[in-house]
């Protein structure tokens, strides 16, 4: 008799425990850290592919303060 009781407690345990793991698969938070991480990564990606050319506007856009500095 107490075999029986503990098998049903044991089972109504992990039954809880399943329908708490399915509601947080189902709880939307974490695609807002998923779309972040995407975003970080997509602008990672385009700053290493046009570092060359960001670089460059950088030099200029720098040359150009410490010459308008110079003049003053």
């Amino acid at each position: 008799m107490k075999m029986k009781k503990l098998k049903e407690k044991i089972e109504e345990k992990l039954f809880r425990a399943k329908v708490k793991v399915l509601d947080e698969l189902k709880n939307d938070d974490g695609i807002g850290v998923v779309e972040v991480i995407l975003i970080l990564l997509v602008i990672v990606g385009l700053i290493v592919i046009f570092k060359s050319q960001l670089t460059t506007i950088a030099k200029s856009i720098f040359g150009n303060i410490t010459k308008e500095i110079n003049t003053l």
